[in-house]
């Protein structure tokens, strides 16, 4: 009986280091090799978006910057803005990305509808234009609420009033969104999207050029 008892503890022990060994050594390490080889669009450190030498943010993580001119009149904002989030304490945010999340409200819920149409008509007012211009990712809140990017149509909603606040022209903008537009994964997986931070960052740029 304790011959019995000692090969199967010793048979539990040899599984034990096998698999600590196999999934907390080599996966890992399997793993992380892998993440590093070259010609991979990311890595495992972040996809840390640099300026100017310095690092600004990832392309991962959406940060909707907020432009103290334009407390008063919104229209006066010079920054291109991210997807609402469901944290904002107003329509037009920014939201605390501290405390990411959706609204896990019901696409019948009322409380989702007053929200999707009280963002609607702040952006509308901000971007001088009819509130059925304002596109649907401008008003939905994504599932994280720090979602990176936008779609093209949001992004050339807010293009005239950027150029106008950065004292650029238009056309010249317009071109830095298409510049900045990614296709789609392998030419039909997914949405055209541009990242908000990296259009900023190239604005910011071409004003101070």
């Amino acid at each position: 009986m304790r011959s019995t008892l000692a090969r199967q503890t010793s048979a539990g022990l040899r599984l034990l280091l096998a698999m600590t060994v196999l999934t907390g050594i080599l996966y890992p390490l399997a793993v992380w090799g892998v993440t590093r080889l070259p010609g991979l669009v990311g890595n495992a450190e972040g996809s840390i978006i640099t300026h100017h030498g310095s690092p600004v943010g990832s392309e991962l993580i959406g940060i909707d910057l907020v432009d103290p001119r334009a407390r008063a009149d919104p229209a006066l904002d010079r920054y291109f803005h991210t997807r609402p989030s469901a944290s904002a304490k107003t329509p037009l945010g920014p939201g605390d990305p501290a405390t990411t999340g959706g609204s896990n409200l019901a696409a019948d819920s009322r409380a989702l509808l007053a929200a999707v149409q009280e963002r609607k008509q702040a952006i509308a007012l901000r971007e001088a234009v009819a509130p059925q211009q304002v596109p649907a990712d401008a008003v939905t809140a994504s599932a994280s609420g720090v979602d990176p990017q936008i779609s093209p149509d949001y992004a050339h909603l807010q293009v005239p009033r950027v150029a106008r606040n950065n004292g650029l022209p238009e056309q010249q903008v317009r071109a830095i969104v298409d510049a900045r537009t990614r296709g789609r994964d392998g030419g039909f997986l997914g949405d055209l999207a541009v990242n908000v931070l990296q259009l900023n960052l190239a604005v910011a740029e071409a004003a101070h050029s």
